[in-house]
């Protein structure tokens, strides 16, 4: 699989596995985890707050068989402040809580040092600065070896591109939902790499297009309303096989991409994305399907 690298040096596939669906089976969250490796998958993304602790400790485990293989890359988010007994948690960005959940995150995953740690989101009202310093000194410490954001609000992105060292930024990103595309430009000059997570939209681009548009998107999407949408996919689906192999040569075209970041709940669901991502559309057939959809710029937190 084709590898992008981030400017610290770290390698990560082209596709990662997004964790967060792996649920709490760690059985079942076995066969997937080894269905990734099998397709060459090395970029893991997880989360504290995701199943509040569980998902790190099931994803630590079972990536240690394979902890041999040197190319294999973690990347975990912070701050939320969490109660497991409650199922509640609440937004803290400080270097205080930055500095104490490394600690309690490399503990559930059983290493000693993570590849990636990610702000898990953000706004304009936060104490950067401080947020940015606690990532500094924990690659300082060793205890992380590059830092990102995961983030839609172009004032935050803008913010974290010009007054810190961050490597990644994740966000939400397919064919569909292309607002991205103009921040692009910006993110590439800065050498930051995107983690594009949604890449299919829910199962919108997938082949169960039409049974999912009906289930979740009665309301629309985005600037879509049902109709829109409707015949949006009914126009890509008469025109292109597999809605999910044009979402991801769309994302592949840009030279800013790090990784598509795809969840999946069975091994089998998982070789069929690959077998997508490897179904690479022509630079004209990715143009064209550019001209089905609309081009969504983003209207809020600009300032």
């Amino acid at each position: 699989m084709q590898k992008n690298t981030l400017k610290s040096g770290i390698e990560i596939s082209e596709v990662g596995l997004g964790c967060m669906s792996l649920g709490t089976d760690i059985n079942h969250a076995e066969t997937i985890v080894d269905e990734a490796i099998k397709q060459g998958i090395t970029y893991f993304d997880t989360a504290d707050l995701y199943d509040y602790g569980e998902n790190e400790k099931i994803v630590g485990q079972l990536l240690k068989k394979y902890q041999d293989q040197q190319d294999i890359v973690i990347g975990s988010k912070v701050g939320n402040h969490f109660d497991k007994e409650k199922q509640e948690h609440f937004w803290d960005p400080s270097k205080e809580h930055i500095m104490k959940s490394i600690k309690e995150t490399l503990q559930r995953l059983d290493l000693e040092q993570l590849d990636l740690y990610m702000l898990h989101g953000g706004t304009i009202e936060d104490n950067k600065d401080e947020t940015i310093e606690a990532f500094e000194r924990l690659k300082e410490q060793g205890l992380i070896k590059a830092y990102g954001i995961s983030s839609i609000r172009p004032n935050v992105i803008d913010y974290y591109l010009k007054n810190s060292n961050i490597e990644t930024i994740m966000m939400q990103f397919s064919i569909l939902d292309n607002r991205p595309e103009s921040l692009l430009e910006k993110i590439d000059e800065h050498g930051v790499k995107i983690l594009a997570r949604g890449p299919v939209s829910k199962g919108l681009l997938t082949h169960k297009s039409n049974e999912v548009l009906d289930r979740k998107f009665k309301d629309g999407l985005l600037e879509y309303n049902y109709n829109d949408l409707s015949d949006t996919i009914s126009q890509l689906n008469k025109e292109y096989d597999d809605l999910s192999s044009v979402t991801f040569s769309y994302l592949k075209s840009f030279d800013a991409l790090g990784s598509i970041i795809t969840g999946a709940s069975s091994p089998e669901q998982l070789a069929e994305s690959m077998q997508s991502y490897n179904g690479t559309l022509s630079e004209d057939q990715i143009k064209h399907a550019c001209s089905i959809v609309k081009n969504i710029e983003y209207t809020n937190h600009l300032q």
